[in-house]
């Protein structure tokens, strides 16, 4: 019952919060960051906030399955092997350290980062800094690490994409989509990668990859900003910069043309993928896909889930949204097909609602309730001290910058219908849609054959 009065108090506030916000008048508690570089060119966002006495200290490094030369999967890997024990602690010492303070810790992979989090009391700050700067250093990087990780990653892989029609589709998609560019890959690594990859390769990724200017460190919520500051220093600055970093140069080249895969699957209900071509993080049409993509799907009264799953009762869900990553931006649609129904059939309602909003504009309620639903997201991101960390951090590593809340608001109020229609018109033709169906293979012929 608490929890429950706590979460209904914090939307309370929240929506209370909008009128202020449309004003401008909301206060953004990430205007108050604090940017450090140390020598070695390692980068600390500090924000102090002592509202809450709880800490969350982040490290991103610039790093994801993007970034992989020789092995994909690498990046991913590597989450785990942090993990595995350094120099002064055995395997698994790191979390269960923290586990044992109360914190909560956990780590991350995409295809542009890769990110490592513990969430303290203050006390236990200090403790977190020495942990990080000591699996930096005197990471174990050998056989025995390499092949016990190997085979927890060949069996996430193998539950998460290969015997998961979702993974297979969502993979599918990704390498029918992006021909050229490594977002293609998918961040788990291909099995034969994974299975090749040697010591070396994973030492020389960690060399070029794991260093102190390839790194971004958040700390955020109740810490003295200049001891904190004062025992990264320390704990930090003696490590070595790396110069230069190798990144991947691929380009991905404009879509001539409709792309389709079939991936067959022992399942009941089919899947339809889709995606289309769009901007990358931070460009200005990002907001217009935002509420195009809220218009689309968000939510059970969304064009998608009402024609598909409601009036026509074609699916089981249907989704989709706007997709940002650092070089490149997919616009996703999928849909969960009835058992009874056709996939042929829940595709083409999913295309009727697209050339929909390409060829009538949504209506002015629509508009607003899209508005309104990225606004409130937004400020959910100030609810936590986690939530606070991750978004300064995510912005400085994308876009250089942490953009001010106001700005972001304005930007989302600023959208019209007509720029609805327009993004629509621009990102969402059908000779630049890559589409993949997961279906059961085709009955099998009567081995007897016919009487």
């Amino acid at each position: 019952m608490a929890a429950a009065a706590a979460r209904l108090g914090f939307l309370v506030c929240l929506l209370a919060a909008l009128a202020p916000a449309r004003a401008g008048a909301i206060e953004d508690p990430a205007a108050n960051t604090r940017t450090t570089t140390l020598a070695n060119g390692l980068t600390v966002l500090t924000l102090e906030d002592h509202t809450t006495p709880v800490v969350s200290f982040q490290l991103w490094v610039r790093v994801g399955s993007k970034d992989e030369m020789q092995y994909s999967g690498l990046a991913h890997l590597f989450e785990h092997m942090m993990f595995k024990g350094s120099e002064h602690l055995a395997p698994e010492r790191h979390a269960q350290i923290l586990e044992a303070r109360g914190a909560r810790s956990n780590a991350f992979t995409s295809r542009d980062v890769t990110v490592y989090f513990a969430d303290v009391t203050p006390e236990a700050l200090p403790l977190v800094i020495e942990l990080e700067a000591e699996r930096l250093a005197h990471l174990t990087i050998d056989e025995a690490t390499l092949s016990s990780e190997r085979e927890v990653v060949l069996e996430e892989r193998r539950l998460r994409s290969e015997d998961n029609p979702n993974g297979l589709g969502f993979e599918a998609l990704f390498a029918l989509a992006f021909r050229a560019h490594p977002y293609r890959r998918p961040v788990i690594g291909w099995r034969s990668d994974v299975e090749a990859v040697d010591v070396e390769a994973c030492r020389a990724f960690f060399r070029n990859f794991y260093a102190p200017n390839n790194i971004v460190i958040a700390v955020t919520g109740a810490f003295d900003s200049e001891d904190t500051l004062a025992r990264i220093e320390r704990a930090f600055g003696g490590l070595p910069g790396v110069l230069p970093i190798p990144r991947n140069p691929t380009l991905e080249r404009e879509q001539r043309g409709e792309r389709r895969e079939t991936v067959l699957f022992d399942l009941r209900s089919p899947l339809v993928f889709a995606a289309w071509h769009t901007p990358a993080t931070g460009h200005p049409d990002a907001e217009p896909l935002d509420v195009l993509s809220s218009i689309l799907s968000d939510g059970r009264s969304s064009r998608l889930y009402r024609r598909l799953v409601r009036e026509e009762q074609q699916a089981l869900d249907a989704s989709g949204g706007y997709w940002e990553l650092q070089e490149a931006g997919l616009f996703l649609a999928w849909i969960g097909v009835r058992p009874d129904a056709s996939a042929e059939r829940a595709e083409r309602l999913l295309f009727e609602e697209i050339d929909r909003l390409r060829e009538t504009r949504a209506t002015e309620e629509e508009l607003e309730k899209a508005k309104r639903q990225i606004e409130v997201s937004l400020l959910r991101g100030l609810r936590t001290n986690h939530a606070l960390g991750h978004r300064i951090a995510s912005e400085y590593v994308s876009l250089g910058r942490i953009r001010p809340l106001d700005e972001r608001l304005e930007a989302i109020r600023r959208v019209t219908l007509e720029d609805v229609e327009r993004v629509a018109r621009t990102y969402l033709r059908e000779d630049g849609r890559s589409v993949v169906r997961v279906v059961a293979p085709p009955a099998a012929p009567d081995a007897a054959g016919p009487s």
